[in-house]
């Protein structure tokens, strides 16, 4: 133990010296004290959207048709000005990321450059200038775009990616790394084909940069954060993880999401003893897990991971593993298992033996389990544990198909209002395709943004939009 706490102090002293106040976050403090009581409200929320989209159906008032039953959708998206008010969406999460606020307050930063050529000095307009950023900023994009990364991106604390109303992908080396920061938002953005980078210099704020090893190829990396979101996102075929979270990361919430074409889909946690994990909190809520994902989705080690509302329709081995004494909470979600007579099992206890496990608190509530689908509960005292959570029954997983029919990127393929920002011509950045190759990520890139889209946003916006965004 002593000797992976040398090599950990070693190597972020080495990359991230400067960020010494943003070190204190590995033990993250911000762990919520009563997980039960954080569950509980979000069965509570969407309990609320629902009733509200029934009652104004029964009424039969035009209001009903922007109600999804979704809470976070029906936040936002009955705004039918919610274009012009895009910083709304910054509370309009739940579970334990809910706390994460993004670039609210801050300005807005429009990308106007796809281009990741230096990543030492990257230049104004690029995304890569955006997310190092010291100051909170909410970052939109005008046109369709394809980023392909030269290396890991980077974030600083307190940053929005919004792609609402373009089609955004991001692809290539790294790609997304949150470490040791804190309040950020990833929305309606592609994250897909995404390889290991680095040995080199990356600039991680405006007053520093250091050398970087290899990554793993991770679609987004969470090391050592906190009060993170990430919605409406479609991520596939990367080469490590679509989302890890380790080293001490919590207060996380992964919603809306479309995950399709990966192995290893979400790892929860560094080590089995790597005791900080314990304090991890996430909630996973209304994703779609789509075609050919093998597993991890997710793969937990310590901590409390809230399972709630979800479709899981393929997996081949297993959809929820864990090892380290996780608390596994599953409720509300469908599970619809594959074919194959040996993979039925949702659950899996990743080398553990069952004398060990069977005190783990494994619980599923409310699930629907499809196609011989089975899940292994575990634990003593369960009820008592789960009692706050349970107060307020899971919607049946009837609503499944209700709360996840939107997962993924917004407006593609979709009846979704885009607002100002309509779909225009652009060079085509559909997903499909076979699965990952190493030279899939160098992709042409697409054309910049239209001038026309960049003065109607500045007409509308009641921000001031850095004047570097538009140079």
């Amino acid at each position: 133990m002593l000797q992976k706490s040398c090599i950990l102090v070693i190597s972020v002293l080495s990359c991230f010296w400067p960020l010494g106040t943003a070190m204190l976050n590995l033990t993250l403090p911000g762990t919520h004290p009563d997980p039960e009581a954080v569950a509980h409200e979000v069965h509570r929320k969407v309990n609320a959207s629902i009733g509200r989209r029934e009652m104004l159906a029964a009424l039969e008032r035009d209001e009903s048709s922007c109600l999804t039953g979704n809470p976070i959708d029906d936040c936002w998206k009955c705004d039918p000005d919610w274009p012009n008010n895009r910083q709304r969406l910054a509370d309009c999460a739940i579970g334990f990321g809910q706390y994460a606020k993004g670039g609210k307050g801050g300005e807005f930063y429009l990308v106007t450059d796809s281009s990741d050529d230096d990543v030492v000095n990257p230049k104004p307009g690029t995304l890569r200038y955006a997310v190092i950023q010291n100051e909170p900023l909410w970052i939109v994009f005008p046109s369709n775009m394809m980023i392909r990364l030269s290396q890991e991106l980077i974030f600083n604390s307190y940053k929005t990616l919004d792609g609402r109303g373009a089609d955004v992908h991001i692809v290539g080396g790294g790609c997304i790394t949150l470490q040791y920061i804190s309040n950020v938002i990833i929305h309606n953005i592609h994250i897909h084909h995404c390889h290991p980078s680095g040995n080199t210099n990356i600039r991680s704020s405006p007053e520093h940069y250091g050398y970087r090893t290899e990554s793993d190829g991770d679609g987004i990396s969470i090391f050592g954060s906190k009060d993170l979101w990430i919605d409406h996102c479609t991520l596939s075929r990367c080469k490590d993880g679509l989302i890890d979270a380790v080293m001490g990361s919590t207060g996380i919430t992964i919603s809306n999401n479309f995950f399709s074409h990966h192995n290893e889909v979400m790892l929860l946690g560094h080590s089995d003893d790597y005791l900080p994990d314990s304090g991890m909190q996430v909630t996973i809520a209304f994703n779609h897990f789509g075609q050919k994902l093998v597993q991890r989705m997710p793969r937990c080690r310590r901590g409390y991971i809230h399972v709630v509302n979800n479709d899981f329709t393929q997996w081949e081995m297993y959809a929820i593993g864990g090892s380290g004494e996780p608390t596994i909470n599953s409720q509300g979600n469908r599970y619809t298992a594959p074919t194959n007579p040996f993979a039925k099992e949702v659950t899996k206890r990743v080398d553990t033996e069952q004398s060990r496990w069977k005190a783990w608190n494994w619980r599923s509530e409310g699930d629907v389990l499809v196609n011989g689908a089975f899940f292994i509960a575990s634990g003593e005292g369960l009820e008592v544990k789960y009692e706050k959570a349970y107060s307020v029954e899971p919607k049946s997983a009837d609503r499944i198909a209700l709360l996840t029919m939107s997962a993924g990127v917004l407006g593609v393929a979709r009846d979704n209002n885009l607002g100002m920002w309509s779909r225009g011509p652009g060079d085509d950045v559909s997903e499909s395709g076979p699965d990952y190759t190493d030279d899939m990520s160098f992709a042409p890139k697409m054309k910049g943004s239209s001038f026309y889209f960049q003065l109607l946003f500045c007409f509308f916006s009641c921000t001031t939009i850095p004047l570097t965004a538009i140079l």
